[in-house]
């Protein structure tokens, strides 16, 4: 299975913020869309940065409320790893895992083209599994 094979299930869509949006109103986009992480992008199709609430979360325990009024830029992730359609679910799963992020955006030709969670890829995988585990019961029955 590959990365696209969860993009064609999950959709393409990715929600993006502009740098200077600030952390109050990403937290609104966060809240709307129900995702943990969203791609900062001045066009809607470089990625710039990514935010998470993991780095919310962290800029308001050491700088307090006021990071709210802050442009997202100022606590963006700016050093993002991205992925490629055609990698496999065990790369995805290898990067996000030693990198210890939930979040990882696909870019095709230098332009964002999707996002994948760990949670859509442990669930792609636990559907390979299942697959896998009826065919061989299917196979052990003969009822296949």
């Amino acid at each position: 299975m590959r990365i696209s094979d969860v993009l064609r299930a999950k959709g393409d869509q990715v929600v993006t913020v502009a740098p200077d949006t600030d952390v109050a109103r990403l937290l609104a986009v966060l809240a709307e869309h129900r995702i943990g992480a969203v791609v900062v992008s001045r066009d809607g199709a470089a990625v710039d940065g990514i935010v998470s609430e993991r780095d919310i979360v962290r800029a308001l325990a050491t700088r307090g409320a006021a990071v709210l009024a802050e442009p997202v830029a100022a606590i963006l992730t700016a050093e993002v790893r991205t992925i490629s359609p055609d990698a496999s679910l065990a790369e995805a799963e290898r990067m996000m895992t030693e990198r210890r992020f939930r979040h990882v955006p696909v870019v095709v030709d230098g332009r964002l083209s999707g996002i994948v969670s760990i949670g859509d890829v442990v669930k792609k995988r636990i559907d390979e599994l299942e697959d896998e585990r009826s065919t061989l019961t299917g196979y052990i029955t003969g009822e296949r």
